[in-house]
């Protein structure tokens, strides 16, 4: 499904290539369909933004929602494993699962990264493809609503997601994920207090590959390392 690949780009860090190319993925949601007519306005809304937009902009807006901001992290497993050893096994599982479908894994990203498990679901049958979005509807649907919260067109992308799952998600892990601290980028005591929050465990069976049983996995809050840059 294209309209994947479509929102994978919309929410990769904003560069001239993506602005130049907005008019294509607009003619690409419009074919394809796959988006009630609601939420095809809503991503097109977005994808105005970032055509229009100024680029030095939209790119401090970017690093600032989904690089500095724990809770809307694009890192899926950060919500669920945060830093712990737990995050590098399923790493290397889900590494495996791209592999298999012959995703090309040359990105500098990690597999958790939510543009690049949107294009590995690009390369699945439609049913498959949306069961294994449901696996993340939680984490989608938190996002989403913080997103929402601050006003941001970005949370049209995510709830084209909510929409092309066709599920609902857990309500009580997604009461679980909302109720972490809400973090300030441009406050470092509270984006450290968000860090520092005690671990919660749910039963998610998130991206649990069909031939594995469900395991027990833990959100847990932790540091992340410091940046070199």
């Amino acid at each position: 499904m294209k309209t994947f690949r479509v929102l994978s780009a919309v929410l990769m860090y904003p560069e001239v290539e993506l602005q130049e190319a907005i008019p294509e993925l607009k003619a690409v949601l419009e074919e394809e369909r796959l988006l009630k007519p609601a939420e095809l306005q809503a991503v097109g809304l977005l994808l105005d933004r970032l055509e229009t937009g100024g680029l030095l902009d939209l790119q401090e807006e970017y690093v600032l929602l989904f690089d500095r901001t724990r809770s809307l992290s694009l890192h899926l497993f950060e919500h669920v494993h945060g830093q712990s050893r737990d995050r590098g096994q399923a790493m290397v599982d889900l590494r495996q699962q791209y592999l298999e479908t012959g995703v090309d894994m040359v990105s500098s990203e990690l597999p958790d990264f939510l543009p690049m498990f949107l294009e590995y679901l690009s390369m699945l049958p439609v049913k498959q493809a949306r069961k294994q979005l449901n696996l993340c509807l939680p984490i989608i649907a938190a996002i989403r609503e913080r997103l929402r919260k601050r006003g941001s067109a970005y949370s049209a992308a995510f709830g084209a997601l909510t929409g092309i799952a066709g599920g609902k998600p857990d309500p009580e892990v997604l009461h679980t994920l909302l109720s972490l601290a809400e973090d300030n980028p441009e406050d470092m005591s509270a984006v450290d207090q968000a860090w520092e929050e005690s671990p919660v465990s749910f039963r998610p069976d998130f991206l649990v590959p069909e031939t594995s049983g469900t395991t027990e996995i833990p959100i847990r809050v932790m540091p992340r390392q410091p940046s070199n840059s």
